[in-house]
C-alpha cells in the first residue's frame, strides 16, 4: 500500500487501513473515543476523519510501518532488468525516482509491472550523473567485467589519472561509481554473481573495494546469500552494501530462514487449483486438461541428446550433465541460457514421459516474483530475463535490514515521539495508551 507523506484526512484513512489489520474497529474507536459507527463510515469512506486522527494512529502501528507511510527515502534503479531490486526496496515504502536499463525487451517488462512516474532511461554510459535526480539509495545489479590496472606511480609520473577515474574507465563499474561520485547518496546496494571476488584472479573485487572506500569514503559490507533461504533454488549471489556515513549496520541483523523450500511450491498444479491468471492468457497452462502444455516436454531428440551428454562428462570424471528434479527436490540456478535446453532444471514427468521445462511462470515464482507479475515476452526472452534476475525475497530481507539506516534523522524522531507521547485529540480530550498494548520499539 502506498501512503500519502503529510497528515490530512486521506493520511488518516491509510493508517486506519493498517491499523485495522491489528485492531477490531471496537478497539480503534475506544482508542480514539469515537463511536464505532464513526469508524465504519470512515472504513466505507462516506465521511472524512479529521487530519489529527493520522498522528492518534500511529501509536497503534510499529515504528517501520509509520516510517513507511511517511514515505522513507528516494532510490534509483540501475541495470534494473526487471525489476528486482526495485520491488525488494519498494516493499519497504522506498520510491523509485529514475530508472535505468539497456536491454528493450527488459524495459518492456519493467514498465508492464511498475508505473514509476518516470521515463526509464537506456544506455546509462550516455547519461549524465546531473540529470539523475537526488536519491538516499542507489541500486545496481551491473555486469562483471576485467579491469585493467596499471600502477597508480607510473600514472603519476605520466600525468594521468588514477584511481576509479582510470582503473575502471570504460566498464560498468565505472558509470556506477561516477554517479555516486557526483550524488553522493546515503548509501547503496550492488549485486553480482558470487564470483565476482576471484573474477579476473581476484583483480577486479579489489578495484571495486578500493575504488567504493578509499576513493569514494564509503563504509562497506559485502555478504554472500543463497537464495535457497527463500525459494526452492539455490542461487548464490554477492551483495554490497555501503554508507556514506559511519553506521552500525551489520549483516548478522539480517534474517535467513532455514532452506526448507522445495519446487511443489512454484510448479504448476494440477490438481485443479492452479490459479487462473488472466494477464498469462493460457499461455503456460491448459486449465481445461489440469496440464503444463506440451511444448514444455523435451523433444525425444533433445532429451537422447542431453543424456548422451551428460553419459559422455561422466566417462570423463566431469560433473557437466542435466538437472533432474521433482517435486520435492530444490532447483539448480536459474541461467539466462534456459532457453537454450533448459538442462539445469528439467522437471520429471514419470519413466513414461520426457522430463519439460519450467514454463515462464514457474521460473517467475522460482526467483520470487508474485503471480500478479505481468510477463509481456516470448519464452524465450522471459527465460533470458529471469535467469539474469535477483531473488526478490532476498532483496526484500536487505532492504528491511537497511532500513533504519536509510530513513531520515529527523522522521525517525518524530515517529519515536510520536509513539512514546500520548497525543492531544481535539482540544478536549487525549488518546489513552493503556487501552490498548502498542507495539514497542524493535
Amino acid at each position: 500500500m502506498r501512503y500519502p507523506t503529510t497528515d490530512t484526512p486521506d493520511t488518516a484513512l491509510s493508517y486506519l487501513d493498517a491499523a485495522r489489520k491489528q485492531h477490531s474497529q471496537a478497539e480503534i474507536a475506544r482508542y480514539l473515543q469515537v463511536d464505532p459507527r464513526t469508524i465504519r463510515r470512515w472504513e466505507a469512506r462516506q465521511s472524512q476523519p479529521p487530519a489529527y486522527v493520522a498522528v492518534a494512529l500511529q501509536q497503534l502501528l510499529p515504528l517501520h510501518i509509520v516510517q513507511t507511510a511517511k514515505g522513507t527515502f528516494d532510490f534509483v534503479d540501475l541495470f534494473a532488468g526487471i525489476g528486482g531490486i526495485r520491488a525488494g526496496f519498494e516493499s519497504v515504502g522506498g520510491r523509485c525516482v529514475f530508472t535505468s536499463e539497456y536491454d528493450s525487451f527488459a524495459q518492456k517488462t519493467y514498465a508492464e509491472n511498475f508505473a514509476g512516474g518516470h521515463e526509464l532511461a537506456g544506455d546509462i554510459t550516455q547519461i549524465s550523473a546531473s540529470d539523475i535526480p537526488d536519491h538516499d539509495l542507489l541500486l545496481a545489479g551491473f555486469p562483471c567485467q576485467p579491469f585493467s590496472i596499471a600502477g597508480v606511480s607510473k600514472k603519476n609520473s605520466l600525468g594521468k589519472a588514477h584511481g576509479f577515474a582510470c582503473e575502471a574507465q570504460g566498464t560498468l563499474f565505472f558509470d556506477v561509481a561516477r554517479i555516486i561520485n557526483t550524488k553522493r547518496p546515503r548509501a547503496f546496494v550492488l549485486e553480482n554473481v558470487k564470483n565476482l571476488q576471484s573474477h579476473d584472479k581476484g583483480r577486479t573485487f579489489d578495484v571495486i573495494k578500493r575504488t567504493l572506500t578509499e576513493e569514494l569514503g564509503y563504509q562497506i559490507h559485502v555478504k554472500v546469500i543463497d537464495g535457497a533461504h527463500f525459494v526452492p533454488q539455490h542461487r548464490e549471489r554477492i551483495y554490497i552494501v555501503g554508507f556514506r556515513d559511519p553506521v552500525e549496520f551489520d549483516w548478522k541483523v539480517l534474517q535467513l530462514p532455514d532452506k526448507t523450500h522445495t519446487l511443489a511450491e512454484i510448479l504448476h498444479r494440477t490438481d485443479g487449483t492452479e490459479p487462473v491468471l488472466p494477464w498469462d492468457d493460457g499461455k503456460y497452462f491448459d486449465h481445461v486438461k489440469n496440464k503444463v502444455h506440451d511444448k514444455y516436454t523435451l523433444t525425444d531428440n533433445l532429451w537422447l541428446y542431453l543424456q548422451n551428454y551428460a553419459a559422455k562428462h561422466r566417462a570423463k570424471g566431469n560433473g557437466f550433465g542435466f538437472g533432474l528434479v521433482g517435486a520435492d527436490n530444490t532447483a539448480r540456478t536459474l541461467s539466462a541460457r534456459y532457453y537454450k535446453d533448459g538442462s539445469e532444471i528439467l522437471i520429471t514427468q514419470g519413466k513414461k514421459k520426457n522430463p519439460r521445462r519450467l514454463t515462464p511462470r514457474e521460473c517467475a515464482r522460482l526467483m520470487g516474483y508474485p503471480d500478479s507479475f505481468i510477463i509481456p515476452v516470448s519464452d524465450t526472452r522471459a527465460y533470458k530475463q529471469f535467469g539474469n534476475s535477483v531473488v526478490v525475497p532476498v532483496i526484500k530481507a536487505i532492504s528491511e535490514s537497511m532500513l533504519p539506516f536509510l530513513v531520515g534523522d529527523v522522521e525517525q524522531k518524530v515517529a519515536q515521539s510520536v509513539l512514546a507521547k500520548p497525543v492531544r485529540a481535539k482540544r478536549t480530550s487525549s488518546f489513552n495508551a493503556s487501552l490498548l498494548k502498542v507495539p514497542e520499539l524493535a
